[in-house]
């Protein structure tokens, strides 16, 4: 039981880690983009549509590797037409930021819901064929059992999320690009004064960011729910965890791989709980759903009276950079 706990906890937790690392590298441009649910569910809309025409066009001669990296392709060009989107309206345009992210996952849960439920659009079959050469990708894997399958017998998005997590950790706080980033993010006005482009950086750290977080959408139908398409209506919920998950771990990369799994526990923790012997009624489980928006408040709190620049957000998360009156 534990096993399968667990093994459900990091499933959800995948997903949670790719969409708050997309939001996180956002976030330190000084932009907050509340259209993460939005931008998941593209993401996962153009993910499945590369995974239904690639076995469409190529039948049973499908090569495995190909397979995976036109899907994902295809869900990062989804994914990055949205930042785009989001770019042009809130850095060019300076529109509010908070009304554009929410217009921003409006029209994505939208235009997903649509493209799903057309007929003929998206070959549903062909994304579940497609899964298996995601989760089945070692050869190993079906040897595996216990705490081996935990951490060794996953999907190929699994381990790419993390690798992702540790090289955005890396960039952000080790390199001149993480130095010019966080510079953004905290006082475009000096940034630009010290000839950093701010509109590049804030174009390049949000598509970048939704690239990433599209991916986890698309993680969410084609590895966790084993390419069932039906599932997408749940992406936007896994999209407003990402973003409290951001607060949770601090605007830390590397912090999110381990907040994403704490996530993906207390996500889970409500319909898996009943196999510990505890039965909960409805009202009772959905009081536990609230557990990780409780604990992202609880953090908050404690970061704030800490005080501790290194904890908090951007000082200029939310503001709009108009040079003209540097």
């Amino acid at each position: 039981m534990w096993i399968t706990f667990l093994t459900g906890a990091v499933d959800i937790g995948i997903a949670l880690l790719l969409g708050c690392l997309g939001e996180t590298i956002t976030e330190k441009s000084g932009h907050l983009n509340l259209g993460i649910p939005g931008i998941m569910s593209v993401g996962a809309l153009g993910g499945c549509l590369g995974a239904s025409l690639y076995i469409d066009w190529f039948g049973n001669n499908v090569v495995g590797l190909f397979l995976i990296l036109f899907c994902i392709l295809m869900c990062i060009l989804f994914s990055v037409l949205m930042g785009l989107i989001y770019c042009v309206l809130a850095v060019t345009l300076r529109s509010n930021q908070n009304i554009t992210g929410l217009m921003l996952t409006t029209f994505g849960c939208g235009l997903t819901d649509f493209a799903m439920n057309t007929p003929n659009f998206i070959n549903s079959s062909n994304v579940s064929d497609a899964s298996k050469y995601f989760i089945n990708w070692l050869p190993f894997k079906d040897s595996l059992q216990g705490l081996a399958s935990l951490f060794f017998g996953r999907g190929v998005l699994v381990y790419l999320a993390i690798a992702l997590a540790i090289v955005a950790g890396f960039v952000i706080k080790r390199t001149r690009i993480g130095l010019n980033l966080r510079a953004v993010g905290e006082n475009p006005a000096t940034a630009d004064a010290a000839g950093i482009s701010v509109t590049a950086y804030r174009y390049i750290a949000t598509c970048i960011g939704s690239a990433i977080a599209g991916i986890g959408g698309f993680y969410y139908i084609i590895e966790n729910s084993s390419g069932g398409v039906g599932n997408y209506t749940n992406i936007p919920n896994i999209g407003w965890l990402s973003i409290a998950l951001v607060i949770f771990t601090m605007w830390k990369p590397i912090l999110s791989i381990f907040g994403s799994f704490i996530f993906g526990a207390l996500y889970k923790l409500p319909t898996s709980i009943s196999g510990f012997g505890v039965i909960l009624s409805m009202p009772q489980m959905k009081i536990f759903g609230l557990l990780p928006y409780v604990m992202t408040i609880i953090v908050l709190i404690i970061i704030s009276a800490l005080d501790s620049k290194e904890n908090q957000p951007p000082a200029s998360l939310g503001l709009n950079y108009f040079r003209e009156e540097r």
